[in-house]
């Protein structure tokens, strides 16, 4: 079964998906471990903690594409990839769709705003027209090798047009061939509990702390109606401010005594990375 049907057949359960981000490979072993089901590559960390950049379009689909490779080296779960905009018109969309389901993704995302695209709970927002995102999730739809590869359709036209032309995409995008919906800030928990009303699909929530939409727990917004809860640069943030954390210690002691405690121990790192099974290969390889 490929990592697309897995993930199709974990959204036929009843329970709702939640799905971590990960900026790299390590990360994602470390959802897996945990027993999440799937992993998010998000584009918006990427360029954060990859080329310490902000979430405004700046990184192309030669690099989602190989950390995209990178993270399925790594993981068996299914990897929903941020593909931003698709970087490009639907020709764009096609090879994006293409080149990212050979990387290893399980699910490929792509939005309407305009280019260059900007976080989704950032402020001065613009989508295309309703016919262009069409055509491109017509172009994504066609383009996937495996059927089973799920094509999200994101709109961010709810700050643009309010909820209702946000709705009103999410079902031309539907129609057009995407499996999964994804209406991006929402508001209140109004807002949140009518968009499983409206829209006969999937949808997927996006939980961005300190951003647009209000923060519920997962099995509230199942209650909703909701499929997937992402959660998509939670990692990411709480390594940030461990990393700062540690390195006020470490200057003001001149030393890494009081960190004992608060990192990963060395063997651990050594399991995670597979250090066993390398040197196990390199054994055999040696005999």
């Amino acid at each position: 079964m490929t990592r697309g049907a897995r993930l199709r057949a974990r959204l036929a359960e009843p329970e709702i998906l939640i799905v971590p981000g990960a900026v790299d490979a390590l990360v994602a072993r470390l959802v897996q471990q945990a027993g999440f089901p799937a992993v998010y590559l998000t584009g918006a960390g990427l360029a954060n903690a990859q080329f310490g950049l902000p979430d405004l379009g700046l990184i192309g689909l030669a690099e989602i594409a190989t950390q995209t490779a990178r993270v399925a080296e790594a993981v068996d779960i299914p990897i929903i990839v941020d593909a931003d905009t698709g970087y490009g018109n639907a020709l764009n969309v096609r090879r994006t769709v293409q080149e990212l389901e050979r990387a290893g993704a399980a699910a490929i995302q792509l939005e309407d705003q305009v280019s260059p695209k900007r976080c989704g709970h950032f402020a001065g927002k613009d989508v295309i027209s309703r016919e262009e995102m069409v055509q491109k999730i017509r172009a994504a739809v066609e383009a996937r090798r495996d059927p089973a590869t799920v094509i999200i359709g994101r709109t961010d036209a709810l700050a643009v047009d309010g909820i209702d032309g946000a709705i009103e995409r999410a079902r031309a995008y539907r129609a057009a061939g995407a499996d999964v919906l994804f209406v991006e800030a929402p508001v209140d928990r109004d807002q949140l509990a009518r968009l499983p009303k409206a829209i006969d699909a999937p949808l997927l929530v996006n939980q961005v702390e300190g951003g647009r939409t209000p923060l519920l727990p997962a099995r509230e917004l199942q209650d909703l109606g909701f499929r997937i809860a992402l959660y998509a640069n939670t990692t990411l943030r709480v390594a940030l401010y461990a990393v700062r954390e540690a390195l006020a210690i470490l200057a003001a002691d001149g030393a890494s005594d009081r960190l004992a405690n608060r990192m990963l121990g060395w063997d651990e790192r050594q399991r995670l990375v597979g250090l066993d099974e390398w040197q196990a290969l390199e054994q055999r390889y040696a005999s």
